[in-house]
């Protein structure tokens, strides 16, 4: 979750695809250059541990455009595939 939040920040829309279940990910992906992400709050997560292959990570991404703050709230579904981490879908 983390590393997709850093990506969003820094406007990295191939890792983004990338870091994408095949069954979800859109054909492309465009962000909004003028949303700027500052800061990250993981509220809570379930399984993800090294056993396991699929996870949630609950979070809030806080963001700004212009001088108006703003915040994502979301539950994110994830799922390990040959030992990488794949966002599917928000629940």
């Amino acid at each position: 979750m983390r590393s997709r939040f850093s990506a969003f920040a820094l406007g990295e829309e191939a890792y983004l695809l990338a870091t994408w279940h095949p069954s979800t990910r859109p054909g492309r992906l465009t962000l909004d250059p003028a949303r700027e992400w500052t800061r990250l709050e993981i509220l809570g997560h379930t399984a993800g541990g090294p056993f396991d292959t699929e996870g949630t990570v609950e979070f809030r991404a806080h963001y700004r455009v212009g001088r108006k703050p703003g915040a994502q709230h979301e539950n994110s579904r994830f799922t390990r595939e040959n030992g990488t981490w794949l966002y599917v879908d928000a629940l």
